[in-house]
């Protein structure tokens, strides 16, 4: 079983409006978001490798397209965007494309990182 990691950058808005009065992410705010896509599988052995990273980008490519560059509480299933529940929104919509899809983490800033990894 071989693991593949590939790491994208993501800019979007938002703000978190379960939070108290008074704390600064209740604000609307911006951050650089890392993403980490992760895939396993077994080596095609007619490829030799476990997916083309073209594929991963393509998948990617369109779930970006939904949130990159945007107030991300406008997003349908995003008007509480933790982190928490923008690595879940990500990964339901990848695995239709990738399902070899075991996990997504969300990186603010490159200071704080959760990873979301579904039960199997």
């Amino acid at each position: 079983m071989f693991v593949i990691e590939k790491d994208y950058h993501l800019e979007s808005a938002r703000r978190l409006p379960r939070l108290p009065e008074g704390h600064p992410c209740r604000r609307v705010h911006g951050h650089s978001f890392g993403v980490t896509l992760v895939v396993e599988g077994a080596l095609d052995p007619e490829m030799e490798w476990v997916v083309d990273y073209a594929v991963i980008d393509g998948a990617w490519d369109k779930v970006r397209a939904q949130i990159d560059h945007c107030y991300l509480n406008d997003v349908p299933g995003l008007e509480n965007p933790t982190s928490e529940v923008l690595a879940v929104w990500i990964f339901e919509r990848l695995l239709r494309d990738l399902p070899g899809l075991v996990e997504v983490a969300i990186a603010e800033e490159g200071t704080a990182r959760c990873r979301y990894r579904p039960r199997r």
